[in-house]
């Protein structure tokens, strides 16, 4: 069997803190016992009642996110409120939870590589680098194994990752060629200007707002941009975390989750005025 704290220890090898962004909170184990054993992990990208309720009903000991569950200070984990709920119920169930967030987006082999690799780019290097280890830092930069037009390249994305209400979308031209790519994992407005700098075709990432947007394709030369549901863009991730464990701890059972936990649920395409 499995001790909890032997997996904290082999995500933060792979993932280490020391990446993480300084403003980044709630990394590493947020509630059980590093002494106890686990002999089953449930990976998602959420810690939320949705995967909670998951990691009880399969028997799981550890939910291993990407979000953190105390990501800003609390004053309170009481279980009526919404994050002492999910802490309680965790902890009564016999549940720990790891996540790993900002270290495991600028790892080698972590969030923004899974996404590069789910395009089947072939991966030039961080978007940003790090500086402190080579080929660690926000985003990936990558070129296609064929030139392809946006509106082709927006199609391919909507294959590789999951299903979500909101689905993809692009800004830009849709029959420009693309053949360079850069990507960000979750939210990636701070990182556009790279993009632009790094004389990509289109950047991917996710949670972006209209004007920053619609200034940003307005510049002669600035990529094309393509966003897609927060949750989705970091979902490729958990594959390869589980990976990671499986060989680490070949008696270790480890589940992906495929439930969707992006918050928005509906859909409808708007109708045009008469």
């Amino acid at each position: 069997m499995v001790l909890v704290g032997e997996v904290l220890a082999a995500v933060q090898r792979a993932y280490p803190v020391s990446l993480a962004e300084e403003w980044d909170g709630g990394i590493g184990l947020t509630c059980g016992d590093p002494h106890d054993e686990v002999g089953s992990v449930l990976l998602a990208v959420d810690v939320d009642a949705v995967t909670v309720d998951e990691a009880i009903e399969s028997g799981a000991g550890l939910l291993l996110t990407h979000h953190p569950l105390l990501f800003r200070p609390v004053q309170s984990v009481a279980a009526d409120t919404p994050k002492g709920a999910l802490l309680h119920r965790m902890i009564r169930a016999g549940v720990a939870h790891i996540a790993a967030h900002t270290n495991a987006d600028s790892a080698v082999g972590g969030v923004n590589e899974a996404l590069a690799a789910a395009l089947r780019l072939t991966i030039e290097g961080p978007l940003v680098p790090s500086g402190s280890e080579p080929g660690t830092g926000s985003g990936r930069v990558g070129r296609l194994s064929h030139p392809m037009s946006l509106r082709d390249f927006v199609a391919v994305v909507a294959r590789v990752v999951p299903a979500t209400v909101s689905g993809v979308r692009a800004a830009g031209d849709p029959f420009r060629t693309v053949e360079r790519v850069a990507v960000c994992g979750g939210a990636g407005d701070s990182l556009m200007d790279a993009a632009a700098a790094a004389g990509v075709d289109v950047y991917l990432t996710s949670d972006l707002r209209h004007h920053v947007v619609a200034e940003f394709i307005a510049v002669p030369g600035h990529p094309a941009v393509v966003e897609v549901a927060h949750w989705a863009g970091e979902w490729p991730w958990l594959d390869r975390a589980a990976e990671l464990l499986g060989s680490e701890f070949p008696g270790l059972r480890t589940t992906v989750s495929t439930t969707s936990t992006d918050p928005w649920t509906i859909h409808t395409s708007s109708t045009p005025r008469n």
